[in-house]
C-alpha cells in the first residue's frame, strides 16, 4: 500500500521534530543557579536538545573554534543555537558578540541575549553588535520555561521547519 499525502506530511513533519531535538544548544552562563533552573525549564517544556554549558566568553569562544578543551567535534558539536548572558567574567557577552561579528562562518549563529540586564544601552549594544534576539530572564521558574519555548520556536524551529512561527519576539 503506498502512503498517501497525509501520512507523507506526518512522517515529515516527525522527522523534522526529531531532527529539531538533536540540534545541539550552547548556553554561556556563569552563575551555578541559573543554569540549574535553566536545565530545569528545558527539562519542563520537554526539550530533548543537548544543551553545553560554557562559564565565561573565553570558553564560548574556545568551544565555537573548537579549541582546547573543546577540540573533539564529537564530543562539542557545532550549535544550532547560542544562549549568551551578558555578564561574565574574562570576556563578556559584548566581547563574544564583536568576536562573532568577525567570524563569517557563525553569521547565521542565531545568537539569543539571556540576561538579567534591562539596561535600554545594553539592548541598544547588543543589537549594534548583531544579536539575533534579546531576552531579559524572568523571575518565576514558569516564566523562564515559556521565554525558552519560544526563543527555541522561534530561533530553531523558524530555520529548521517550516511550520513554526514567523515573527521575533523581543
Amino acid at each position: 500500500m503506498v502512503p498517501g499525502a497525509r501520512e507523507l506530511e506526518h512522517v515529515k513533519f516527525t522527522l523534522d521534530w526529531i531532527m529539531l531535538n538533536n540540534i545541539p544548544i550552547l548556553l554561556a552562563e556563569d552563575d551555578k543557579n541559573d543554569i540549574f533552573l535553566m536545565r530545569r525549564a528545558f527539562d519542563s517544556a520537554g526539550y530533548l536538545n543537548p544543551l553545553y554549558v560554557v562559564h565565561n566568553g573565553q570558553e564560548v569562544v574556545d568551544y565555537l573554534e573548537g579549541a582546547g578543551q573543546f577540540s573533539q567535534r564529537e564530543k562539542y558539536p557545532v550549535p544550532g543555537l547560542l544562549l549568551l548572558d551578558l555578564k561574565m567574567p574574562l570576556m563578556d557577552g559584548f566581547d563574544v558578540l564583536a568576536w562573532l561579528r568577525g567570524r563569517p562562518q557563525f553569521e547565521m549563529l542565531p545568537v539569543v541575549v539571556l540576561t538579567a540586564s534591562k539596561l535600554e544601552e545594553d539592548v541598544n549594544k547588543s543589537r549594534e553588535l548583531g544579536v539575533f534576539d534579546y531576552r531579559v530572564k524572568p523571575n518565576a521558574f514558569e516564566d523562564l520555561v515559556r521565554v525558552l519555548d519560544d526563543v527555541r520556536k522561534c530561533w530553531l524551529d523558524e530555520r529548521f521547519n517550516r511550520f513554526a512561527c514567523g515573527q521575533n519576539a523581543s
